[in-house]
């Protein structure tokens, strides 16, 4: 099955993979299924819609442990919300939003956490000109996305949440804990009750969960996961070309296998502190994911295309990588650098494609 085009740089999931839902649920009808009261699918067809069912045509989404995906469904199943956290580029937000799209048919219920979210994005806020004309009537409440998950009877999904003031995030815990929203202004009793189907998926980074720890009361509420990322290295590499074929389409430029093994080689040394030969590597803090090595990747083949002759090579690569840890703080470019000065230069002696990273890298450091 081929993904919808539509004329978005980036459509929602239940867009994108509508003819893949739609066979879903008609196997979900046929096979007699039991669908989870509130849900679009059975339990099976979201495991399916995630991480792929050849039979039904539907393709892999995510990569990475089936199992977390298994245990991500049966959290949802029940009272507790369910928290991914992880390294960033590891997908998260991507498994949230399929896990949505296939559970409730949207995804677009959605916070993203930052220092600016108040209570009113949690639970409602109103239409003053409204609220003034008419006082507070229905007509004048706007929902926020929990608040229109619980009415809907769907997944509700926060970003980020430990970017939010620990005050914000802990407006979750009565919703969690109560599956209801006390609405005041309509009187003494008014509130708004969640329908079957309702839950939460929240995301969080690691390197930020920091910023606003999460209270003890609040993380009762949910059923923590970690997202991990990916170590096989052949598999990172198919990844990140079927990534591209995504992303660039049939006509992109080709990355050699030997220009990808550099890739996939040179992000893994730095992600790990270590080289496939043990080798230690100081690791920069910069974020070496397999996300962050597609965004190379992507950029690499766009430079050679409209800057070059149409192939990518080593050096195109190298000056990506190098742009990646320009990023962070001045140590990550020191300890990058370190890293061409040692191992890539004593790779360079035996590769042309290393040899070609090298002498890129040299040139854009002087």
């Amino acid at each position: 099955m081929t993904e919808v085009t539509t004329s978005e740089l980036r459509p929602p999931a239940e867009v994108r993979y509508a003819a893949e839902l739609d066979a879903l649920a008609r196997a979900d009808q046929a096979s007699g299924a039991p669908v989870p009261p509130g849900w679009q699918l059975s339990a099976r067809a979201v495991r399916a819609f995630v991480v792929g069912d050849a039979g039904l045509g539907v393709t892999r989404k995510f990569y990475g442990d089936d199992p977390l995906v298994d245990r991500a469904i049966v959290s949802l199943l029940g009272r507790q919300g369910l928290m991914l956290v992880g390294e960033p580029g590891t997908a998260k937000s991507m498994l949230s939003e399929l896990l949505a799209a296939a559970i409730s048919g949207t995804s677009n219920l959605t916070i993203q956490g930052s220092a600016g979210t108040t209570e009113d994005h949690v639970r409602y806020s109103w239409n003053y000109a409204l609220l003034i004309a008419e006082g507070p009537t229905q007509r004048a409440l706007v929902p926020s996305p929990v608040y229109q998950a619980m009415a809907r009877g769907a997944i509700a999904r926060f970003e980020e949440i430990t970017r939010c003031p620990a005050e914000i995030q802990d407006t979750l815990v009565s919703i969690l804990s109560e599956k209801q929203i006390m609405i005041p202004e309509f009187g003494d009793e008014a509130r708004l009750a969640a329908r079957p189907g309702f839950n939460v998926i929240a995301t969080a980074n690691l390197r930020d969960r920091g910023v606003h720890e999460m209270s003890a009361a609040l993380k009762r509420r949910f059923n923590f996961e970690t997202v991990r990322p990916i170590s096989d290295r052949a598999f990172e590499a198919e990844l990140i070309g079927r990534a591209l074929d995504a992303e660039l389409g049939p006509q992109r430029p080709q990355l050699s296998p030997p220009v990808l093994d550099v890739l996939v080689t040179a992000f893994a040394d730095l992600r790990t502190g270590r080289t496939d030969t043990g080798t230690p590597v100081k690791r920069p803090d910069a974020v070496m994911s397999t996300a962050e090595a597609v965004n190379v990747a992507v950029a690499a083949s766009m430079a050679a295309r409209y800057l070059g002759d149409g192939t990518v090579r080593a050096g195109d690569i190298a000056r990506q990588i190098v742009g990646v840890a320009q990023k962070g703080e001045e140590e990550d470019a020191r300890l990058v650098r370190h890293y061409v000065d040692n191992v890539v230069r004593q790779r360079a002696r035996g590769s042309s494609p290393w040899r070609e990273f090298f002498d890129a890298a040299e040139g854009l450091w002087g």
